[in-house]
């Protein structure tokens, strides 16, 4: 199917292309904040570790002694018009309905980083300036996102999946041909505990020889009860069959990472990215984990935000908390630092 649709493929680079040079030339405007702005993006359509990386570096930030705010338009919400403001909160919940999954898990584990949901994300960004006292923005999933400056791009890209031409929407799940890698300072390759690495950080060498490259590893932290919020022991979990589902943009690296991390996974279902769950599914899924034997079903965090605390399913559902690991933090962070303090 993918070969029939390269024609389509070639069509969606050519007005990529157009796009950029719109912007290139002036004939679209790109608006500037009064503060540096960190892109944080990929080439594909989801699905590559963007999101802890985001967590990762707003973390970073505020170790640092920096005030960052996170812009992000809130993929898959139901309000796609309005500007939804999320002050700093140590109780801090956001329903995903109105803000979408991944904000609404960002809000969830980094409640000291303000978040504002809103497609113009120059206006959202203007907001956090002037009513937050932020000095730094991280523009989430921006790295197309052409209408605004960005002062450092950090481009991330998953070392399981391949990259090609060949393999541009709808033929493929790349949002943007191989040359756009040039438009990176800083890019992070993830998942290198799962994938050998090295022939896509020599296809981004020959790319953009001046990157700055970086491997990253996803670390499983530990789990909580979806419905409850409990932490439950993981060495429980780890000695009996489970079952597991997801709605990620690459669910395969999901299923994978639990079976590196010694889990018997006897079930998986995958379900589109940003999916909505009923109570309905969440019932055939635990009869479907009883019918294997299954003692837990097991879920990301970013799928246990959308559920109902009115639910209740045997075996239980656990949501595992990840984080993103850098082997060479200190330089990837004196890295972008030295990025920021130019902008700044």
């Amino acid at each position: 199917m993918s070969a029939l649709l390269r024609p389509l493929g070639a069509a969606f680079g050519l007005g990529v292309r157009v796009r950029h040079a719109a912007y290139r030339h002036g004939w679209f405007r790109t608006h500037r904040l009064n503060r540096p702005v960190v892109s944080v993006g990929n080439l594909t359509a989801g699905g590559t570790g963007k999101t802890p990386l985001v967590a990762y570096i707003a973390k970073l930030l505020l170790r640092h002694g920096w005030k960052p705010a996170i812009l992000t338009r809130g993929y898959g919400r139901s309000s796609k018009d309005a500007m939804i403001l999320l002050p700093p909160g140590i109780d801090r919940h956001a329903d995903p309905r109105e803000v979408g999954d991944e904000p609404a898990l960002l809000a969830r584990t980094i409640p000291e980083v303000p978040l504002v949901v809103c497609a113009d994300r120059f206006r959202g960004g203007r907001t956090a300036e002037t009513q937050l006292q932020v000095d730094v923005h991280i523009l989430d999933d921006g790295f197309q996102h052409l209408a605004l400056a960005h002062d450092v791009d950090v481009l991330v890209l998953d070392a399981t999946q391949s990259l090609s031409d060949r393999n541009l929407l709808p033929a493929g799940r790349q949002r943007e041909p191989l040359s756009a890698i040039r438009r990176a300072q800083i890019v992070v390759l993830t998942r290198t505990d799962s994938a050998d690495p090295v022939p896509l950080e020599e296809l981004t060498r020959r790319i953009h020889p001046a990157a700055r490259i970086f491997r990253s590893q996803t670390k499983l932290r530990g789990w909580t009860d979806a419905l409850s919020g409990e932490n439950v022991p993981m060495e429980s979990i780890r000695a009996q069959k489970v079952a597991a589902f997801c709605a990620l943009g690459n669910p395969r690296a999901f299923f994978a990472d639990l079976r590196r991390w010694g889990f018997d996974l006897v079930a998986e279902d995958a379900f589109p990215d940003h999916h909505v769950y009923t109570g309905g599914e969440i019932e055939r899924l635990a009869a479907g984990a009883r019918a294997h034997g299954a003692a837990a079903l097991l879920t990301t965090q970013k799928d246990a935000v959308k559920f109902s605390p009115n639910w209740t399913t045997q075996p239980p559902i656990l949501a595992c908390a990840i984080e993103t690991h850098l082997p060479d933090a200190g330089e990837f962070e004196s890295t972008l630092l030295s990025y920021l303090e130019k902008a700044h």
